[in-house]
């Protein structure tokens, strides 16, 4: 006979919400799933078959981990956990696309106080629907529950994905030449950074905190399409650290990036997050997006092809600056 005051329900995880998680969230998954996956929700391991890959010449995996930051605690505090997922995709694929790479399959961790089966099959199968929008196999997951570790409401969220290009398509800073043309994508918004210094200022009621669940824009789709047709030279996803920060990670030594601040609207609630923690324009383009989610460096004759192009797909798009010789960094007009 099993003591109760030391089973494993009793230390406070329940596996049986577990199982009520996965059966909530199994349709949803499974819709991502194309003939490359094999196998169904719930194995011990995700499989995909690369056979397609013998058709490359010389075929190159890409794959990136992530998580959302803080910005959980903005979806705790509003009881609305539909759209991290959203998040959670974007901030890996983007990361993958930005070599040139097309995802191909994801996985996803969740730690959580405690399994509110409810609220973990929202976080998955807004993972799940997002997933299915940039083509991308939900191929496994894991919640893990851990109580007296993290509060009953607390969770957090990762993921992993993996893609594949061919080599001689790979981007970078090597492709970087002087005079080349930066184009920027707006953001949705904050996307998933900065939310530790937003939630220093929330209380002080700058702005509605149901905007700061906008989730963020993904890129897969439009980024993929535009390779296809333009010369793309390299690609920044604007995540953490801004144009400031990331743009440089693509360009080579000697070479920086001239932006001019100017050359886009940025959404009000930058502003408003600016006036309420009172930092300088330095900071907030070293923390936020300032409005742009992803950045293209294409050559001066393909800038107009390359605007076309993402325009046609939805896309609002800025040309912001150049690249000119000088120490690897970016410096704003």
């Amino acid at each position: 006979m099993t003591d109760a005051n030391s089973s494993y329900a009793a230390a406070g995880v329940d596996t049986r919400a577990g199982d009520l998680a996965v059966e909530l969230m199994k349709e949803a998954v499974a819709a991502t799933h194309g003939p490359g996956v094999l196998g169904g929700v719930g194995g011990f391991a995700g499989l995909f078959d690369l056979s397609f890959a013998k058709d490359y010449a010389r075929p190159l995996l890409a794959t990136s981990t992530d998580g959302v930051g803080t910005k959980f605690a903005i979806a705790q505090a509003l009881d609305r956990h539909d759209t991290i997922g959203q998040d959670l995709v974007g901030m890996v694929v983007d990361d993958i696309v930005v070599v040139g790479a097309k995802p191909l399959f994801m996985t996803d961790y969740i730690a959580c106080g405690k399994v509110v089966p409810e609220r973990i099959a929202a976080i998955v199968t807004g993972i799940a629907r997002a997933c299915a929008e940039t083509g991308t196999a939900l191929v496994g997951g894991e919640t893990a529950e851990h109580p007296g570790l993290m509060g009953v409401d607390d969770y957090d969220v990762a993921g992993a994905a993996v893609g594949v290009v061919e080599a001689d398509r790979l981007l970078g800073a090597e492709r970087v030449r002087d005079g080349d043309v930066v184009i920027a994508i707006a953001s949705s918004g904050l996307h998933s950074n900065g939310f530790s210094l937003v939630r220093q200022v929330m209380a002080r009621g700058a702005f509605d905190i149901a905007t700061l669940l906008e989730p963020t824009r993904i890129y897969v789709k439009p980024v993929l399409e535009l390779i296809r047709s333009v010369r793309v030279r390299a690609m920044a996803h604007i995540t953490g650290g801004g144009i400031s920060e990331n743009l440089p990670r693509v360009l080579p030594a000697q070479r920086r990036a001239r932006i001019d601040s100017r050359a886009w609207p940025s959404p009000p609630i930058f502003a408003a997050i600016q006036r309420a923690a009172a930092v300088d324009d330095a900071e907030m383009r070293r923390t936020f997006n300032m409005g742009i989610g992803f950045v293209v460096v294409v050559a001066p004759e393909d800038a107009a092809a390359a605007t076309r192009a993402l325009e046609a797909q939805g896309e609002r798009v800025y040309a912001i600056g150049e690249i000119v010789p000088g120490e690897r960094g970016v410096e704003y007009v």
